[in-house]
């Protein structure tokens, strides 16, 4: 009886200390966005030949909100591409991870901007709430806003449905997936997930590397694997077999295989861990990849 209260107490504390619902955002706040000046630690950076001019570049902010909120958050958003040809050219929606801001990803997205020629691709990113220099605390609700405002804004500048590709990395497919599969402002006409988890459930066992139901550590409903059956559009998976954050097994595996739609592709990338896809597989390999799939599904 001692033995199992103190495991229960430990437990308790362990739960109170790290609950997965704040941890789970490990944003970066910032004053300036620096893109290519950006000095911090990124996951690879692009020689110059990757290079988006600045007229190609623009910052701005958009107004999301819920469904449950009064009032809309200001967040921000970088667009890659000329705004005035968004109603012809093909658009990648682009949802980043868990960590640090848009200034980490910048790299990521150049390379999106970049697959098959110079510039082929408009691309849009955006910044989760709280996160480099959006406003407001970070939510489950909230992410599927920002998204959505993003998708909104896409919308509104005369792009259509089936021009759009929702790409999610990491933390950034809970958005993607669920907007794919329940569509709001626009309905992409393919999905692409990096590295995705299954749901909140196995993510929060494999943070912890304990076997406890996941409610315990977390209020989070994100469940990829549920939603993924209700995507109908051309799927494109890939996840790095040495993936040790979000076992390939346990979390990517299963997506894939829930997946009932008209069409799928998996890319199991060899040695690849969670954030080295790209250089692993290598840009090229990568880049056509994801320049088949988009123009010929």
């Amino acid at each position: 009886m001692k033995k199992t209260t103190i495991l229960l107490l430990s437990l308790c504390t362990l739960s109170s200390c790290f609950n997965l619902d704040s941890l789970l955002y490990n944003q970066t706040k910032t004053s300036q966005y620096m893109l290519d000046n950006y000095s911090g630690k990124v996951d690879f950076t692009l020689d110059y030949s990757y290079h988006i001019p600045d007229s190609l570049v623009h910052v701005f902010t958009l107004p999301s909100q819920s469904s449950d909120e009064s009032s809309s958050t200001e967040i921000y958003a970088i667009y890659i591409g000329n705004i005035s040809r968004i109603s012809t050219d093909t658009v990648i929606m682009y949802c980043h991870g868990n960590r640090d801001n848009m200034d980490f990803y910048w790299q990521r997205a150049k390379l999106l901007a970049n697959t098959g020629s110079k510039n082929r691709f408009g691309v849009l990113m955006i910044d989760y709430r709280s996160y480099g220099m959006s406003q407001g605390k970070a939510t489950e609700d909230g992410l599927y806003a920002d998204v959505d405002a993003g998708l909104k804004w896409l919308s509104d500048k005369g792009l259509t449905n089936n021009r759009l590709v929702m790409y999610g990395f990491s933390l950034g497919t809970a958005p993607a997936t669920k907007l794919t599969a329940e569509p709001k402002s626009m309905t992409p006409s393919k999905l692409i997930l990096e590295a995705p988890f299954a749901n909140a459930e196995t993510l929060e066992q494999d943070a912890t590397g304990v076997a406890m139901p996941g409610s315990f550590f977390s209020t989070l409903k994100i469940d990829n694997a549920e939603e993924i059956k209700n995507v109908q559009q051309p799927f494109f998976w890939t996840h790095g077999i040495a993936d040790s954050f979000l076992q390939i097994t346990t979390n990517g595996q299963l997506v894939f295989d829930n997946y009932q739609g008209t069409y799928k592709e998996a890319h199991k990338i060899p040695n690849a861990e969670h954030s080295t896809i790209e250089t692993t597989w290598g840009f090229s390999s990568y880049s056509n990849a994801l320049l088949t799939f988009i123009t010929q599904h």
